[in-house]
């Protein structure tokens, strides 16, 4: 009615601009109705006929007013939409597009119409497509929602949706990097060592085909180890600035998802010119150093180019299990090689043995690997620990990047470093006082030192729970990537630059590249520039999302039975807030939520309290950070790829209340 009167609308509108306003963020409900949740915390209804001007997460200033006796709040103004480009699904109404955004709170579909050049009549329903909102009702003269289909991602039916939907969502490559005609190694004026004579092995997983890392050392006779780690050397192909180099950065990693990843390089790169395999002669840049009987690493780091070529393609497995079996059933390694796997192991134990004593060790984690059929099903996931030839290498790398910091902070100042400054500053009080009450023999100032923080970590990793580890990780700072030299608190060493995987990752090329300024003694070919730990900080947020969104993706379609076949589960809790728990099933790596009602359906009998990091029923703690139990799943949300739990133990009600039907509260009702 007030659209159809001018004076009646502004009548209306000089009546609003005398009303108190408020600006908030939009929180909808399944029922229709919403919220407006402002800065301090404040809530205000909004009712169904106000939610249809705005969506989830849309930042408004609202009129506050009064209605039937409640306050409410009217959106008037956006001031930042939630939604500008997203991914959603066709949706034909009456035979005209929409769109309904992939999005928890997001149901209400989209009119829409499909943008120059992409035929409508292609659309069907279900269709995943990439859309752009082009008209918000809060906005103009605009009377409703309206977007625009930029592109078709795939077919509604498509069993590879999971892939291609996540890696249009954070705007990701989905392929590879086109092929060039062929491939020349540059003139960098770098003298390389021939070492193909050396022994040298690759360890990796059996299906790796991009092996970056190769190993020679030698045992001393005073105990001490010589270890020198090859890494592979794709800059001796790809100039600084050139075409390739600059999609090198873009991408900024090898992507990694389960069951495919798409590289940084292309493959004739990663897989075969620059990858160590067995027998071919490959140039690779090197560090050599001694390594003390107790572990420390010495002062004669060497850097320098070579040829080598690898004379063992080993696997993890074989070599674990001959490690910690006295055999492998599949394998047996000759004289040279069964050397150069105990001298390495030797190498390992010293390493591994100071870092524990003095720097950090982190517990092992298994890792997780979905299986896929030829049509990409999921058929299983495959639980993969951590063993003992994964530390091998692990403590090589760890090794070649301490090596590798040294070098770039003691002759250039700069480099791509890796760095944790402990705990957050503003939140170390809280820190202390946890750790008070915990009666841990540390001091605040303590904390604030490399050593001190090291010993904590190591403290914290002798503890019966890790109870106090999960709680004290919400009050440290970030890892963060930079261009200046600065201590890695999280693993207790004073510098740390990675270059140990420069098919995967641009930050390692640019390692290489100064490190080669250092061999050759010429100034590098490239420096990091100041937005070099943003870029890659970008890049890594965006990867780990995909890796997350595509096995929630693929955990939804292996489990899809398990609430009706009542499978139980080993569960860890991971995070507490208000509403519940967040929980990792164990034998299969899969995050579920486990809301508090299905814990215990009273409001009074249950607290779960976020801060602490526990859930108190009745009073008594039964829950905390780190605890292990068995749950089911109790629904598997395949719209939104979500799973929700629920303990298998039961709380019964006390005998009192047992013997009173209990009454639904309002809100329940």
């Amino acid at each position: 009615m007030f659209q159809d009167n001018p004076l009646l609308a502004q009548l209306k509108k000089q009546i609003q601009e005398t009303l108190p306003k408020k600006e908030g963020n939009i929180k909808a409900t399944d029922r229709g109705f919403g919220f407006l949740e402002t800065d301090n915390k404040e809530s205000v209804f909004i009712p169904p006929n106000y939610m249809k001007n705005v969506m989830h997460g849309d930042r408004v200033v609202a009129v506050i007013r009064t209605e039937k006796e409640r306050e409410v709040a009217e959106p008037q103004e956006l001031v930042e939409q939630f939604i500008t480009r997203f991914i959603g699904r066709v949706k034909l109404i009456r035979d005209r597009l929409h769109v309904v955004p992939d999005h928890p709170q997001l149901k209400d579909a989209i009119k829409a119409r499909a943008v120059k050049g992409l035929n409508p009549e292609l659309l069907k329903e279900g269709d995943w497509v990439v859309a752009n909102m082009t008209r918000h009702p809060l906005v103009g003269d605009n009377k409703t929602f309206f977007c625009e289909i930029k592109e078709k991602i795939t077919d509604s039916n498509d069993k590879i949706a999971p892939w291609w939907v996540t890696l249009a969502r954070h705007e990701l490559p989905n392929a590879e990097p086109a092929p060039q005609e062929s491939w020349n190694m540059l003139d960098e004026g770098l003298e390389r060592q021939d070492l193909t004579a050396l022994p040298f092995i690759t360890i990796d997983s059996e299906s790796t085909k991009d092996m970056d890392d190769a190993i020679y050392t030698v045992k001393k006779e005073d105990g001490s180890f010589e270890i020198t780690i090859a890494i592979a050397d794709p800059t001796s192909y790809i100039s600084v600035g050139d075409k390739m180099d600059d999609e090198a950065r873009e991408r900024g990693f090898t992507i990694y998802l389960p069951g495919r990843n798409i590289p940084m390089l292309p493959r004739e790169l990663s897989d075969e010119l620059c990858s160590l395999m067995e027998n071919e002669k490959r140039p690779a840049i090197c560090c050599r150093a001694t390594v003390a009987q107790d572990g420390v690493i010495q002062d004669d780091i060497q850097f320098f180019a070579a040829w080598i070529k690898s004379q063992g393609r080993l696997a993890y497995d074989n070599v674990s299990d001959l490690l910690e079996n006295g055999s492998c059933e599949n394998w047996a390694p000759n004289e040279i090689i069964t050397e150069q796997v105990n001298a390495l192991h030797g190498f390992a134990n010293a390493r591994s043995s100071w870092r524990a004593n003095n720097a950090v060790v982190f517990p092992d984690r298994p890792d997780y690997r979905f299986e896929l059929s030829e049509d990409n099903d999921v058929i299983a996931i495959h639980t993969d620990p951590r063993r003992t030839a994964n530390r091998m290498i692990e403590e090589a790398m760890i090794t070649a990047n301490i090596c590798a910091g040294r070098m770039l902070q003691g002759k250039f100042g700069t480099g791509v470093f890796n760095y944790h400054n402990g705990f957050n500053p503003e939140k170390l009080d809280t820190a202390m006082d946890f750790l008070t009450e915990a009666n841990a023999p540390f001091e605040k100032e303590e904390l604030l030192s490399l050593e001190g923080f090291s010993a904590l970590r190591r403290w914290l990793n002798d503890q019966d729970t890790t109870y106090l580890d999960n709680r004290l990780r919400k009050f440290q700072a970030y890892s963060e990537v930079g261009n200046a030299p600065a201590p890695h608190y999280a693993m207790g060493l004073d510098v740390y630059a990675t270059w140990t995987s420069p098919i995967r990752k641009y930050g390692d090329m640019i390692n290489h590249r100064l490190l080669k300024g250092i061999i050759s003694g010429n100034e590098p070919s490239q420096k990091p520039d100041d937005s070099v730990g943003e870029e890659i900080a970008n890049h890594r947020r965006h990867h780990r999302m995909a890796e997350r969104d595509v096995a929630d993706w693929l955990y939804v379609r292996l489990l899809k039975d398990a609430v009706k076949e009542e499978t139980v589960f080993t569960a860890e809790v991971f995070d507490i807030n208000r509403a519940g728990m967040r929980v990792r099933l164990l034998e299969n790596g899969a995050a579920a939520f486990i809301p508090s009602p299905l814990i215990l359906d009273n409001k009074q009998r249950i607290e779960c309290n976020g801060d602490l990091g526990i859930i108190n029923i009745d009073k008594v703690k039964e829950y905390q950070l780190g605890d292990t139990f068995e749950v089911k799943l109790a629904e598997v949300r395949a719209a939104t790829r979500q799973l929700v739990a629920k303990p298998v133990k039961e709380f019964p009600a006390p005998e009192a209340e047992a013997k009173t039907e209990s009454q639904p509260t309002e809100e329940q009702a």
